[in-house]
């Protein structure tokens, strides 16, 4: 990331840093981007944002936004009140004192037990990847979809990424006893699918 903000720098680019999903808290800090001590000229921020309601924002440098004068752009539902009563009341949720340092700690706590169960399913799961509670866990002879949706089966709720993840996107809040529970479902849903291969090989 320093490396591309040396490079815009040099050339005269604008570094635009997508946070639509990895930002507002979701890796422990505000903006995934502030883990790599840089800032970009401009965020585009979504989703957590809104804390589901429907909400977006740009943010920019003074410098990057010196372009957005008077009529060169335009919006049909820009400053949305009921939009940004919600997106208020998500920054007070998020800048409470020790909110983000609960994310960073409860990330860590799923981290570990995520590179546990990996390291003794290392026949199926490859690797355990991502920051704060933004993970992946890259598979190894498993579908993905076929994963979810035995996931999703034994009531636990993840999603695939490309052809080999799934990722677990946990809400911010949450705590230790639902990491846990969540292990015993992943391990009951990996059991189920090894089964299967097992029955199918047979």
């Amino acid at each position: 990331m320093q490396g591309v903000r040396a490079l815009c720098d040099e050339n005269g680019l604008l570094m635009i840093c997508d946070e639509i999903q990895c930002g507002m808290g979701r890796t422990g800090k505000m903006f995934a981007f502030e883990w790599s001590g840089i800032t970009p000229d401009i965020v585009a921020a979504a989703k957590g944002i809104g804390g589901g309601f429907p909400f977006g924002a740009c943010l920019a440098t003074a410098e990057a936004a010196s372009g957005m004068t008077p009529g060169s752009h335009g919006t049909t539902y820009g400053g949305n009140p009921l939009a940004m009563a919600v997106g208020n009341a998500v920054l007070d949720e998020l800048l409470k004192p020790g909110f983000l340092d609960h994310v960073i700690d409860i990330a860590a706590y799923l981290k570990a037990a995520l590179d546990d169960f990996a390291s003794r399913h290392h026949n199926v799961v490859e690797a355990v990847r991502g920051r704060g509670l933004m993970l992946g866990v890259k598979l190894r002879g498993l579908d993905p979809r076929e994963t979810v949706a035995a996931a999703l089966a034994n009531g636990l709720l993840v999603a695939p990424a490309g052809d080999n993840v799934i990722r677990l996107l946990p809400p911010l809040i949450i705590e230790r006893p639902q990491v846990d529970e969540a292990m015993v479902l992943l391990e009951k849903t990996l059991a189920s699918l090894t089964q299967d291969v097992e029955n199918d090989a047979g």
